[in-house]
């Protein structure tokens, strides 16, 4: 297998898979040890990721200006705090996510403890994303490091200098035989999953999402994913058009478009459609003035493959009423709006990871919903109206990872809320407690003490119906109990 150089050029390592077999066994060494057990430990990592943001701030703005032309507001606002509020979230709860959750019992186990305790999974593999490189790798670690677990943390090298970036500085913060950066190349990920991790977090497109999975279950490794998907927005009749369009906008041109819970498309009534288009165009002015390509507040395209396939797609779609300028050599495409879409156009059929949002019309809320489930369960769904029957259908009547009304993106930072996707978005969610519970096993335990042996006497043979009767009424709910475990 030949060495694999990183986009910068330089060697990153012997070869990708077998480096990930010799930490794979160092981090196992220690997992064993118990080194990642102690709150003490797992609260001094924590304040450790957290140091490392503030301390080199710069170096992760430089980065990231380098690899997507980000803005040090985007950095800090959608790399950096997310992280931190993580990690902080993690160490202000962690002695109560840890301790033992005792469960409700029955008459046969009313002088035992029974239990639920939460123990780490061991050594598990996280696969971050190119779009949010930081963000999606070190928000998944939190929950890893919170959980008691050992860590390999492979950054895309798509964004190649935020990779390194982490590479470089993590030795310098986190436990070295614990947790470890590793440089990769994509094609050598199926190969990874058969060295038997604990578990594998994957945020990525389905179709590598689908690799994992299949290399993983060869191996029985449990995993999360996170996948990107075509995230719908409706824009109701009855709403706020003007403050609807701004945070559309905002949503789907931050980053240059390049987000998986960026809204993919508009369902728009179609008396509202001049009106919302306008605004649009209103807003990417005010963001952006009348050429993006000068404004310091907007990104480019990640590489040259995602350029040419999301210019490509533009270009086959629709109607260009906003936007629609390209230039190829600072892989710049201008943030765009597309009208007169049709469903089956090529740009409603695949993925964008892009500054484009085409524009569809309906007619109703009926149609919308109909429109919505005929496609694949998206990561997201958004819904903009003053109308809370139109927001309480979409909620019941669709499904998706998340739902946000009246404004896009922000459901995905809630540190209390639990993110992921359905279907063909993923399976799994993190964040907050759910991030621990993810690298977490639930471990049920029944401790009984050897008194007592007059009453479990009557389960033992020979059999006798006398016997039945009172072990039946010893071990049954009683039916308000039962009636609350069915709703449940």
């Amino acid at each position: 297998m030949p060495e694999f150089r990183s986009r910068l050029g330089e060697p990153c390592f012997k070869t990708y898979p077998l480096v990930c077999v010799d930490l794979l066994k160092r981090s196992r060494v220690a997992f064993q040890a118990g080194r990642t057990l102690k709150e003490s430990f797992r609260v001094a990592q924590l304040e450790a990721l957290v140091r490392m943001l503030q301390d080199n701030e710069g170096d992760f703005v430089d980065a990231l200006g380098k690899d997507l032309h980000k803005p040090r507001f985007e950095t800090i606002l959608s790399e950096l705090i997310p992280v931190k509020n993580e990690a902080l979230h993690a160490i202000n709860n962690l002695k109560k996510w840890m301790q033992p959750q005792h469960v409700e019992r029955n008459l046969c186990t009313t002088l035992d403890e029974c239990l639920v305790v939460s123990e780490p999974l061991g050594v598990v593999f996280i696969k971050g994303a190119w779009c949010n490189p930081v963000q999606m790798c070190l928000v998944p670690l939190v929950g890893a490091i919170a959980a008691g677990n050992c860590a390999i943390i492979s950054p895309s090298m798509c964004t190649a200098h935020t990779a390194e970036c982490l590479h470089r500085l993590a030795p310098f913060y986190l436990d070295n035989e614990c947790f470890h950066v590793i440089l990769e190349g994509t094609n050598d990920l199926p190969e990874v999953m058969e060295l038997k991790f604990d578990h594998v977090f994957f945020t990525g497109n389905r179709a590598e999402g689908t690799k994992i999975a299949q290399a993983a279950a060869r191996s029985l490794t449990p995993f999360t994913l996170v996948l990107s998907g075509k995230n719908p927005c409706y824009v109701d009749q009855h709403c706020e058009i003007k403050t609807a369009a701004q945070r559309i906008a905002w949503a789907r041109f931050h980053n240059a478009g390049q987000s998986m819970v960026a809204p993919d498309y508009i369902l728009c009534h179609k008396v509202v459609k001049a009106q919302l288009v306008q605004a649009l165009k209103g807003c990417l002015l005010h963001f952006y003035g009348s050429d993006p390509r000068e404004s310091r507040s907007y990104g480019r395209m990640v590489s040259s493959e995602v350029f040419n396939r999301t210019r490509d797609l533009m270009w086959r779609s629709g109607k260009v009423a906003v936007g629609g300028q390209v230039f190829e050599a600072e892989r710049y495409i201008a943030p765009t709006v597309l009208t007169e879409e049709e469903d089956n156009n090529p740009i409603m059929q695949h993925e964008v990871f892009g500054p484009v949002l085409p524009v569809l019309t309906v007619n109703n809320i009926d149609e919308a919903i109909t429109f919505i489930n005929k496609q694949e369960k998206p990561l997201c769904v958004y819904a903009y109206s003053n109308n809370h029957k139109v927001i309480s259908r979409l909620i019941s009547e669709t499904s998706s990872g998340s739902f946000c009304s009246n404004d896009s993106v922000l459901q995905s930072l809630m540190v209390a809320l639990p993110f992921g996707g359905v279907g063909a978005s993923g399976t799994g969610a993190y964040h907050g407690r759910h991030s621990f519970e993810t690298f977490s096993h639930r471990k049920s335990c029944l401790l009984r003490g050897t008194g007592f042996e007059c009453v479990t006497n009557l389960r033992y043979p020979p059999y006798e119906d006398r016997n039945l009767s009172l072990m039946t009424w010893a071990s049954t709910l009683s039916q308000k109990s039962q009636g609350w475990c069915q709703i449940l």
